[in-house]
């Protein structure tokens, strides 16, 4: 088997054995194959990224076997190997390793270890056959591969309704994205013949200035697929209108939300887009559409992570928001600066998340930040870890020097949106850097919260069980002593946090090295390759806009500040706000009392939907329940039927009375009848 085989088919095999094994092999065997595969497919895809880097690589397609003939559908499954498939398999592999190790502690105690690590590495599997894919039809076959995976593991813990009710939410969202992209890949080979992509964007420029009917109009034909395409983008991506699910997902298990919604499922969009930016480059339409929508998701989420108080929740609107980034980086032309920003922000978003993990370890799955405080003495790997990833997103560096991963990816975005020539690029610029202001406020609110201030522990129930029962959790699961029980006379409850286990700190201690260095050591490679560089997305399919790159050099000193200003506004408002006046915080709200009430309650996106769709679905449910199915086809079908066949036995049974003279009676009644019959039937 030829290595990127390995990379991509070794986790399915791993999940099967762990999975289909588990009864057999133990849950430590199956930790250890499910984790050792990840770890091998990490080792194989970092030579083949760097190999694309220096430019000893050319794009290559690697033939598994023959898939589907059909008429005039016909393709392979093969898998495409080039620069972006590159830097998608480092993504992949790195993280879903790390958080399989990562696993190992914060899942100690859990009964069904080789049931979650199994769906790990199923989800991986998934994910790189989505990026590998060499037609729409293996790619979706992984879009919805990562889909089921994802319901799998927001829902693992089954017994727990929430997590339930996540699960469903998040299938059913992206159900109606995956209807979209369903559309775009039938539209697409209705007008090129094939499913092949290399085929498809090479064909694309012929047909810009087509149009087709659809829903009683002409329209552009290439403008429609873009937009049926980017619908799928928008529900796994989880842009505004399809982003519900996100956030509700931070009901499975925390290295989950690290894998799948942070760092590798939630960029299955924006790397669509990107494969297909040559066929996105023949509609401005569409491209308008992926500037407005991803501009106005990066605000949307910003607005309401400022006033989440669930650790995990801050961090899922944070992954929103930083999608939209992507999205609008793509839609004014700029893909590499797209790719480069989903590369850093798969580190230091997996940072944080697995960061957040370590905290809810500490403090026994107590996830409001309200009842932290104080837990930099305490847990202080876990501090510095969250502080490189607040510093890595909130894009602290200085201009002509350098800095965090963050500064280097976002701010690149920040100035082709400036530089760029797209109708809307001027509306992503001012969101862009607005948006940095309130993500650097929600994050060091974050970190203000639980790392500084007095202990506020003793006002938590989940504490409060802790000192009294050492298996209290809230998350159907346990570790093994969390903290230690003591007396303290400081208000803690008598609940003392401890540091995470290594299995726990080692991806910490790792992910810290790729928030603070990736932007840095990469940023030439990934956003301005073609100017004497490796070249390294001419091995690609990526469109690259060599003068946006050149117009991103020239753009005024303000612009390049703009985002750094920004920062440094959302941090000063965060310290006046949670460490010089406590007090702060409840005044301002009081104040805003509608706005924040509005950005609380995430702009009354479920309430309207709630409205809109929800309960005209179970009002026609019911209708058709109760009134069609009961009251119609059962009443007059096997009901009514049943019902008969019981009154005519009742009668049957009422007139068996035993009595000789009452059967000759009716013996006689049935004579007389016949013979009449006769009679008449004779004349």
């Amino acid at each position: 088997m030829s290595s990127i085989e390995i990379i991509v088919f070794g986790p399915l095999l791993a999940a099967i054995i762990a999975g289909l094994g588990q009864n057999f092999i133990g849950k430590t065997a199956a930790k250890v194959i499910t984790t050792g595969g990840l770890f091998l497919a990490c080792a194989l895809s970092w030579p083949i990224f760097i190999a694309f880097l220096t430019g000893d690589e050319k794009a290559y397609v690697e033939p598994v076997m023959q898939w589907v003939q059909s008429g005039a559908l016909s393709f392979d499954w093969e898998l495409r190997v080039d620069a972006l498939t590159a830097v998608m398999l480092v993504v992949i592999t790195t993280v879903s390793a790390l958080v399989h190790l990562y696993s190992w502690s914060y899942m100690e105690e859990d009964p069904d270890q080789p049931r979650f690590f199994a769906y790990l590495s199923l989800f991986t599997f998934a994910m790189l056959m989505l990026v590998t894919a060499n037609n729409l039809v293996q790619m979706f076959f992984g879009w919805e591969g990562v889909g089921l995976a994802s319901y799998l593991l927001i829902g693992f813990w089954y017994k727990k309704p929430s997590a339930n009710a996540a699960a469903i939410k998040a299938f059913v969202v992206n159900r109606v994205g995956d209807l979209g992209f369903m559309l775009g890949i039938f539209g697409v080979f209705w007008l090129f013949g094939t499913v092949s992509i290399p085929d498809i964007l090479a064909a694309a420029p012929e047909k810009a200035g087509s149009s087709i009917g659809f829903l009683g109009m002409r329209v552009d034909t290439m403008s429609l697929l873009c937009v049926l395409l980017f619908i799928g983008a928008m529900g796994k991506s989880a842009q505004l209108g399809l982003h519900t699910w996100l956030p509700d997902a931070m009901e499975g298990p925390t290295p989950v939300s690290a894998l799948i919604h942070a760092a590798t499922m939630v960029t299955a969009g924006v790397f669509m887009v990107c494969r297909l930016s040559p066929l996105f480059e023949t509609s401005q339409f569409a491209l308008n559409v992926v500037t407005i929508v991803g501009a106005t998701t990066a605000l949307f989420a910003a607005t309401v992570g400022l006033v989440q108080n669930d650790i995990k929740r801050v961090i899922a609107y944070s992954t929103c928001s930083q999608l939209g980034y992507m999205f609008f980086a793509a839609g004014v032309g700029a893909y590499s600066a797209a790719m480069f920003h989903l590369f850093t922000h798969a580190f230091f978003k997996a940072l944080l998340f697995l960061g957040a993990g370590s905290v809810i370890h500490a403090m026994h799955h107590e996830q409001d930040m309200r009842f932290y405080g104080g837990l930099r003495k305490h847990i202080p790997l876990t501090f510095w870890a969250m502080t490189a990833g607040t510093l890595a997103i909130t894009g602290v560096g200085v201009v002509g020097i350098g800095g965090f991963a963050g500064f280097h990816s976002k701010d690149a975005i920040i100035e082709a949106a400036y530089a760029s020539t797209a109708p809307w690029g001027g509306y992503a610029f001012f969101i862009g850097v607005f948006a940095a202001l309130l993500t650097s406020f929600y994050s060091w609110r974050l970190v203000f919260l639980t790392f500084f201030g007095k202990p506020r522990w003793a006002q938590s129930e989940h504490i409060q069980h802790a000192v009294h029962d050492s298996h209290g959790h809230d998350d159907h699961h346990g570790h093994d002593d969390h903290g230690h029980h003591g007396a303290h006379d400081d208000g803690t409850a008598g609940y003392h946090p401890h540091e995470s286990p290594w299995p726990m700190l080692v991806p910490l201690a790792v992910l810290t090295l790729g928030a603070i260095a990736a932007g840095y050591v990469f940023k030439y490679d990934f956003i301005y390759a073609e100017e004497g560089g490796t070249a390294f997305w001419a091995a690609s399919t990526l469109y690259f806009n060599e003068h946006l790159i050149h117009a991103m050099h020239h753009v005024p000193m303000w612009v390049k500040l703009a985002s750094t200003v920004a920062m440094l506004t959302g941090l000063f408002t965060a310290w006046m706000m949670y460490i010089r006046s406590e007090t702060a915080p409840a005044t301002v709200a009081k104040h805003f009392e509608p706005l924040y009430k509005f950005f609380y309650n995430k702009w009354y996106f479920d309430e309207l939907y709630n409205l809109v769709f929800v309960k005209p679905a179970f009002w026609f449910g019911s209708l058709f329940w109760k009134g069609g199915d009961i009251g119609i086809i059962d009443r007059f079908g096997p009901n009514g039927s049943a019902a008969a066949v019981g009154l005519t036995s009742r009668l049957a049974v009422r007139m068996q009375s035993g009595y000789l003279y009452t059967y000759a009676l009716v013996m006689l009644l049935g004579l007389v009848a016949a013979i009449s019959w006769f009679m008449v039937q004779a004349r």
